[in-house]
């Protein structure tokens, strides 16, 4: 062992550094190709990640939702302040959205040797989802981690761990430039992933026309990421926002629906800041506090 890593978090999962010396090993694989071996199986990994980093999100929500709902300031829950009552609202349909999407990748994970649509639909839509839902879970953590004030940085609260743990799924299994290059580099191999991106929204036209100028955007983002690794991010983001968007629509209530679309959306009428809570134009008070319920545990 030469040495074991000090890393910032992760700590009860130990990394080391390994020599080997005249030891037995036994290749699997062609000699020659061991990267391209390990890489045979990356999609599952990368699978775990975004899964990984919706429950995480989810745990950090949970978390918040606890402490402000049993805390009390100015003769009321945290919890239904108004500014707080719009932070939770807009964490919780971010982490439905991060949930609903790793869920529908591991369903098309599952289907991959039976169905051709769903194995293309994966190839691309694992790397999206890995690099989407691993890069928002960072900020949900320090949302959530100011939910509880000072008590949130304390060692022994669990926000302490999820704040220091939620960068490495990013990190771990190709960083978020490497997942936008083989959302890319899929769609530029095999030019039917791309067809199967759209033939997956593709029964919800219709239905909202945020949702319809969502699809015309991600379009000429892809037209114009095959042509330029330039905007392999933006359109990998507008992939993974797309797809949550799908499945929000056909899952979700109304509520969060609107919500989701009336701020992520492009273009969308309500203006949404760079951070939490910041929603404004077509929600009020009132459906924010519907969300927040429609996300706890126990139902409030």
């Amino acid at each position: 062992i030469q040495r074991l890593k000090d890393k910032s978090g992760n700590r009860s999962n130990p990394s080391s550094e390994i020599e080997y010396f005249g030891t037995l090993a036994i290749r699997v694989g062609e000699e020659g190709r061991g990267i391209r071996e390990i890489l045979s199986h990356s999609h599952l990994t990368r699978l775990d990640f975004a899964i990984g980093s919706a429950g995480l999100m989810r745990q950090a929500l949970t978390l918040a939702m606890q402490h402000t709902t049993t805390r009390n300031a100015f003769g009321t829950s945290i919890a239904d302040r108004p500014m707080m009552t719009s932070v939770l609202a807009d964490m919780a349909v971010e982490v439905e959205a991060a949930t609903l999407f790793a869920l529908r990748v591991a369903k098309a994970t599952d289907h991959l040797e039976s169905n051709e649509h769903e194995r293309l639909l994966a190839r691309m839509a694992t790397p999206a989802a890995k690099y989407f839902n691993c890069s928002r879970a960072p900020s949900i953590a320090n949302e959530a981690l100011q939910c509880h004030g000072g008590n949130g940085f304390i060692e022994e609260n669990p926000m302490a761990r999820l704040y220091r743990e939620a960068p490495l799924n990013s990190v771990w299994e190709g960083t978020a430039n490497m997942m936008c290059m083989d959302v890319r580099r899929a769609m530029l191999k095999d030019p039917r992933t791309i067809e199967a991106l759209f033939a997956e929204v593709r029964p919800l036209a219709g239905q909202d026309s945020r949702f319809d100028a969502m699809v015309q955007h991600t379009q000429r983002l892809v037209n114009e990421a095959v042509k330029d690794e330039f905007f392999a991010r933006p359109m990998a983001e507008s992939v993974a926002r797309l797809l949550q968007s799908a499945e929000l629509l056909q899952h979700s209530s109304q509520e969060v629906v609107d919500l989701f679309l009336g701020s992520r959306a492009p273009g969308a009428s309500g203006a949404w800041g760079s951070h939490y809570g910041t929603l404004s134009a077509g929600v009020d008070h009132a459906t924010a506090q519907k969300i927040v319920r429609r996300a706890m545990v126990i139902g409030g």
